[in-house]
């Protein structure tokens, strides 16, 4: 076993929440050094963006369906879209003195620790170079002008760069060693939101999986110290082509033609005091990656949508409106088709958002507590997302589950056990109502042995497990319903119930979707102020 592998282990294991004993963890809240959840870039030249959603006509049920609009082109306006609908704000909230922000993207404490850049050739409106999105002000900040004929041509004039980055310590400020997971999760969100945000401009979304993170975080300018000092470093994620898959560009020569660009700006420090957690240092070092081939695309398993939501809203409207529940009223019941329908969106297609991000067969398969739903028996139940993984999932679990092919004959959905598990799915998801009051929750199964021998792909299971509930924020709010993430759930309690033995499977976010309670004590507000 290699050093990084034994590493991921150590990390994996010690950051899982037990019966006995929860994640190390900061113990208590340190108010005064609570970060600042917007990363500013002073100094650099900023580029006020339209507030143009309101003129997309893209419908969210086109979208889920792979029916894209009509290919726009990439200038000013449409780049505003994309990041007002993805990584934008959504809505501010407040009680009392208190005010915060919400965004399009979620995350684990609304601490937000993912950052969104752009790079792009130069455009209509913008020129050539890298920039910061600040979400607070929904502005483009000048990170880089790269003035150079090769920039421009390595974008081949057919799309652009979105790079994503995490900022650990937003996340550890509040929960301690687990935080690292939790970023990843973020990421997988904002991936999918970045996927489907495009997708409504008619544009693809692929996941430039070559690139060494070492290339990237050069790229956007995270290794220049000089422009960090003591602010918080930033680690870098993914780098995502938006555009025409077929022609994706010439990295090489991007990377050619920027040794000459200007930088701009200096990154300000989100907190006075940091607490260090050697365990996320160790676990993000066993994931680094280097640079590796280009991956072949997966094909896809044939995929019949037999429904549709009930609701036919607007894509801009279904992004923006989107929430995490904080509580479930335990009565509400969804019908057996908006179930089958919202799983339906699960299953991975190659032109299909967000799945089209993916450069990697499905590896995450979400199992179900089901605890009202018309039409189906209370139970536990497993939608294999990829038909390959069906007899490592048989042999890995419980002999006695049924595996009982159930709904539609399109959905790979399996019965393993007709029982009531409320009190199982509260219990294992730390002894929280939220996953018993649901309609159902779900824990989302990935196949560990992809990171044992690769370990940077374990970021990758958990990016997987965050665009799977991104997508089912988005169907939740498509059925008048709500969902959200559980990062804080009883791993091997999940493991033992399903009869997991070993590493082949692990659990790695846990999920649920019902009718949520509404805190009638805070006032919502725009996100940004109207524009003249």
């Amino acid at each position: 076993m290699g050093r990084s592998t034994q590493a991921l282990l150590e990390y994996h294991e010690r950051s899982k929440h037990r019966v006995n004993r929860y994640a190390p963890g900061p113990g208590g809240l340190d108010w005064a050094n609570q970060p600042d959840p917007f990363r500013v870039f002073q100094g650099s030249p900023r580029i006020a963006l339209p507030l143009a959603a309101d003129t997309l006509a893209t419908r969210y049920n086109e979208l889920r369906c792979g029916a894209l609009p009509p290919v726009q082109d990439f200038r000013l306006h449409t780049l505003a879209i994309l990041f007002e609908l993805s990584l934008g704000l959504s809505a501010w909230k407040s009680h009392g003195a208190q005010r915060w922000a919400l965004r399009c993207n979620p995350s684990s404490g609304n601490l937000h620790p993912t950052e969104g850049y752009l790079l792009c050739p130069a455009l209509p409106g913008l020129p050539g170079g890298v920039y910061h999105y600040l979400s607070r002000d929904h502005v483009l900040e000048q990170r880089a002008a790269v003035d150079n004929p090769r920039w421009t041509e390595a974008f081949s004039g057919r799309g652009i760069l979105v790079g994503i980055s995490s900022i650990h310590w937003r996340e550890a400020w509040k929960y301690g060693m687990r935080a690292w997971r939790y970023c990843q999760h973020d990421c997988g969100h904002a991936i999918a939101a970045v996927s489907y945000a495009a997708a409504a401009l008619g544009w693809q979304t692929r996941l430039m999986e070559a690139i060494a993170d070492d290339a990237l975080a050069a790229l956007l300018g995270l290794d220049r110290s000089e422009d960090f000092g003591a602010a918080e470093r930033e680690a870098p994620d993914v780098l995502l082509w938006i555009g025409n898959p077929e022609a994706q560009p010439d990295l090489e020569r991007l990377w050619s033609a920027f040794d000459k660009a200007h930088w701009y700006g200096y990154a300000n420090q989100l907190s006075a005091g940091h607490v260090r957690w050697p365990d996320i240092d160790a676990i993000h070092r066993a994931t680094h990656k280097s640079r590796t081939r280009e991956p072949t695309l997966p094909n896809s398993e044939p995929h019949l949508w037999s429904a549709t939501p009930a609701l036919d809203l607007s894509f801009a409207r279904i992004a923006r409106q989107r929430r995490s529940a904080t509580s479930f009223d335990g009565t509400t019941r969804i019908a057996a088709a908006a179930f089958f329908t919202m799983l339906e969106s699960l299953l991975a297609s190659r032109d299909t958002p967000p799945w089209n991000a993916l450069t990697s067969p499905a590896a995450v398969h979400p199992a179900l507590f089901v605890h009202r739903v018309d039409g189906l028996e209370p139970g536990l139940y497993l939608l294999v997302r990829n038909s390959a993984a069906l007899p490592d999932l048989k042999r890995a679990m419980r002999p006695e589950w049924l595996w009982q092919r159930t709904g539609p004959d399109h959905l790979p959905l399996y019965l393993l056990l007709p029982f009531d598990l409320r009190a199982v799915a509260k219990l294992i998801s730390c002894h929280q109502d939220i996953a018993a009051d649901s309609c159902f929750a779900l824990g989302m199964l990935a196949n560990f042995e992809i990171a044992v021998k690769q370990p940077w792909r374990y970021r990758h299971l958990f990016w997987e497990c965050g665009m799977l509930g991104q997508a089912l924020y988005l169907e939740a709010e498509a059925i008048e319903e709500r969902a959200t993430g559980i990062g804080c759930f009883f791993d091997d309690e999940m493991h033992a119930m399903l009869g997991i033995k070993d590493h082949a499977w692990q659990s790695l976010y846990h999920f649920t979707v019902g009718g949520a309670m509404v805190d009638q004590r805070l006032s919502t507000s725009a996100p940004y102020e109207i524009q003249p």
